[in-house]
């Protein structure tokens, strides 16, 4: 299949849920970017483009969920997580309303949008909310089901993380997306890489090195980081090597959700998070950034060397 954003699932998985009359979609003046154009072609009555006002728009969406419609409010990650939180906190998550905050543009996959506009703090920000789950699919397919699995599925409010590089597609529509359930891409016995995003294909790529090595590892896709599938840590621990790998900060996001139930399981595994390391990077492409930051197939590939003793 050809390569294709997961902000393109998004809009593939909206205009599918179209047909629902209580399904709006606002945007904060970014919907070509966003993509949510597309719905606001075909439903132009239930779109709104909100402008650069992002805390108008969480607002509006929280209003409008209580008023029995299923909101996704839409903006490039750093904006729409950075400007909103006491909107969220309120609005949203204490109130239980029916929003799905879509944040696009995240980490240093947009590298050339430089370090105000790479985000690499969101999910540390959504996760730490109540009631708050987070999600982050690996592809075109895997974000079109969970925009789906939003709107049909699941009541309350969800952060929903997507990228802007067009990416190769792993799964066929045959997939079922579940909240909670993490998906095994490849099985090894000598460790374990939890990817989530487009940090999945990297680590895709570090497997495949290592197997050159002959180091066995298993990759495991974890699009679902609130809540997260501890069964599926516990069999990785099982190989008594676990690394993580996002593009995110190494505090608050994907590691630490994993470090948390290590911890609190007693697993006895060796463990490791690839991640930014606390701090800003600048304009550059995707390529440049995660080799200079240390986010790529070889840096995965040394981490997982060190965990498994080689």
């Amino acid at each position: 299949m050809p390569k294709a954003g997961t902000r393109d699932g998004y809009a593939n998985g909206l205009l599918k849920l179209g047909s629902d009359s209580r399904v709006v979609v606002l945007d904060a003046g970014v919907s070509d970017s966003t993509r949510t154009q597309k719905f606001g072609e075909k439903y132009p009555e239930r779109f709104f483009n909100m402008g650069i006002s992002e805390q108008d728009m969480v607002g509006t969406a929280a209003g409008l969920a209580k008023c029995g419609k299923i909101a996704f409010a839409t903006s490039f990650a750093p904006f729409l997580m950075g400007r909103t939180q006491d909107h969220q906190l309120v609005s949203v998550c204490y109130s239980e309303a029916n929003v799905k905050l879509v944040g696009t543009h995240n980490g240093l996959a947009v590298g050339e949008d430089g370090p105000t506009a790479q985000s690499p703090n969101d999910i540390a920000m959504a996760r730490a909310m109540p009631t708050m789950i987070v999600i982050c699919p690996v592809d075109a397919v895997e974000a079109e089901k969970a925009t789906i699995f939003l709107a049909e599925k699941h009541k309350g409010p969800a952060y929903l993380r997507l990228g802007r590089p067009d990416v190769e597609t792993l799964y066929d529509d045959s997939y079922n997306f579940e909240l909670g359930k993490a998906s095994f891409l490849k099985n090894g016995k000598d460790g374990a890489i939890i990817a989530c995003g487009v940090m999945v294909y990297e680590s895709l790529k570090a497997a495949e090195k290592l197997g050159q090595e002959g180091i066995g590892v298993s990759v495991i896709n974890m699009s679902s980081i609130k809540p997260i599938d501890r069964e599926a840590i516990r069999k990785a621990a099982g190989t008594g090597a676990i690394v993580t790998a996002e593009d995110h900060n190494i505090y608050g996001g994907l590691g630490s959700a994993v470090a948390e139930v290590i911890a609190e399981e007693g697993l006895d595994v060796e463990f490791k998070i690839i991640g930014i390391k606390d701090r800003f990077a600048e304009s550059d492409t995707q390529e440049v950034l995660f080799r200079k930051y240390g986010l790529d197939a070889e840096a995965i590939a040394a981490a997982v060397k060190k965990a498994v003793g080689h």
